[in-house]
This record gives structure tokens, sequence and C-alpha cells, in this order.
């Protein structure tokens, strides 16, 4: 359904209410992961484990579906800054039941506390440890797929060119869900969802700049491809890839043009915009549209060949 006049206004009455996410982070995680918050007891099986890399152990959580055909390592958004497993609990556990796949959720580290790049480097030591014990976890590594949405999405795509880097494992499938792929969400961005939904549909530029300079650890690192992957200069080798946008949304053209360039490159790429929808939607419940229509996006990137290009 079209996002109608009343809509439109409500939302950008809630955009305009746009909280100082530099100054505040603080309280402004708490307010994200306490409206996300579990309060009744999970109907579903979890299983919490801690991966250690260098000192440092990285807490994930386990879904377990009744039927299983792989593994989904997810990672989820908040732009570096908010969200964690308890708050993507029902998402995570809507995947596993909706794929049929056990899903890993990976609470990386958060900035500003950890900035960049210490929760690519998190993501990136949970999917090797999982690729290194597949057998043992009973897991066929062309089984294992990336998957995360906004700030989540930018991370498998950072944690797909770190492996293909590094050579340490081989990825052969990613899922970005409205990824966040550049650098620049001011006025001066190339991206023209940024100027046309940067203030009116609840994520605002004015807060992905400021999530971004809370994640940024050093300015010279504004350009790294595992920062800001579209700025890679090579998109070749990388997993078989479904990227799906939302139409309201500001990250929309960025995510398309890292789908454009990964096909460029080589890469089989399946592209798809979700008409009416918002950044963010994929938290929502499988009852709304767009979420049942990611999910047969999904499942058919998961079951079948995609074919080359773009549809």
């Amino acid at each position: 359904m079209a996002i109608n006049k009343a809509v439109r206004a409500a939302l950008r009455a809630l955009s305009y209410a746009d909280l100082n996410v530099k100054k505040h982070y603080r309280l402004f995680r708490f307010f994200v992961n306490l409206t996300h918050y579990p309060i009744l007891r999970p109907l579903y099986q979890t299983w919490d484990r801690r991966i250690l890399s260098d000192g440092y152990e990285i807490p994930v959580r386990i879904f377990l579906p009744k039927k299983d055909n792989g593994v989904m390592i997810f990672f989820h958004g908040g732009g570096w800054v908010t969200g964690n497993i308890d708050s993507y609990n029902k998402v995570c556990a809507n995947m596993a039941r909706l794929t049929n796949r056990r899903v890993i959720s990976v609470d990386y580290r958060l900035a500003p506390e950890f900035k960049f790049p210490a929760a690519p480097e998190d993501c990136y030591a949970v999917c090797r440890a999982v690729f290194a014990r597949s057998d043992a976890l009973g897991i066929k590594k062309e089984d294992i797929v990336l998957i995360g949405d906004s700030a989540g999405a930018n991370l498998a795509a950072a944690v797909s060119l770190m492996a293909r880097d590094r050579g340490e494992f081989a990825v052969k499938k990613q899922i970005l869900i409205y990824p966040a792929t550049y650098c620049d969400h001011s006025d001066s961005s190339p991206f023209a969802s940024v100027m046309e939904n940067g203030t009116d549909y609840l994520l605002t530029s004015k807060r992905i700049c400021d999530y971004m300079e809370l994640y940024l650890d050093k300015p010279e690192n504004r350009k790294n491809p595992y920062f800001a992957p579209l700025l890679a200069e090579d998109l070749s080798c990388l997993p078989d890839t479904l990227l799906i946008t939302a139409q309201y949304d500001p990250l929309r053209d960025e995510g398309e043009a890292f789908g454009r360039k990964l096909a460029r490159d080589g890469t089989r790429v399946q592209m798809h915009r979700m008409e009416n929808a918002l950044h963010g939607f994929f938290s929502l419940p499988p009852a709304f549209l767009q979420v049942r229509t990611a999910y047969r996006y999904i499942n058919q990137f998961l079951s079948e060949e995609i074919q080359d290009g773009n549809t």
C-alpha cells in the first residue's frame, strides 16, 4: 500500500524530532534497545556461545529452526552504535523459522567505545571460526551465508571483502538488506536518495552522518573499502549477492550502486527495490507485505542458482 498524506505527515514529524546522536548516543542506544527488548520468555530455541578472538570474547546467539538446511551468520543494524543480539531476537527467530536455517547472530562491539575496524574484525573472527569448525558443526561450507541489515549489511559486505583479500575462508553467498556502502551522506553526497529521503522518512541523513562520525576512527579510513565497500577498486571474486533496498531510504541509491558495481566486476547479483518501504522495514513482523516479499526473495536466492545481472 502506498504511503498516503497522513502517513507522510506523521513520518515528517517523527523525522524532525532527531536526537543529537553524537552527544547523546548512550541515551539513544538505551531507548533503541529498550523498545526492542524481549519482555516475554521466547518461544524459540536459542543457544548462547562466545568466540575468542585476540583476547576478546565475542558473544553469539544461535537460533535453531525445526528443519535445518544450512547456516546464516547475521550482523544486526543500528548504525554501528546501537542494537545487540537481544534487540534482534525476534528478527533472528523469524529468520530461522522462515528460512529453515540456523541463524548465528553476532554481538559485535559498538562505537564509539570501539571504533572501526573493531566491528568488522569481530564479525570476521566469528565467520572464520564457523568456517573452521564447519565439519564439527555438521555444516557444509557452501551452505554458510552472510546476511545483515543496514550497518550490518555494511559489515557483511566488508567481511566478504576481507575473506577474499585474506584467503582464510571463502564465502559463497551474501544477503545485503538496505546496506550502507558509501562514506558521505551530507549535502555533497552524489546520491539522489540522500536528498530525496534524508529528512522525512525516520532515518535522516543527519543521523547517518552522526553514526559514521562515531564509528570512524581516523579521517583517512573514510575511504577504506572495509568502511565503505562501494569504494573498493575491485569487487571481483566476491560471493553471489542478493541486495534488497527500500524506496524511501536515504541509503537506497548507494546500495544499488554497489550492486551494479558488483555485477560490473563479474559477481552474480540479484537486486530488488522494495516499493513503499522505509529503511528498517525488515525488523517488522512477517505479516507486513514487504517483509513477506523479502523472505520470498531470500528463500529463492538460498535455494536457486541466480542469473547474471540485476532484476
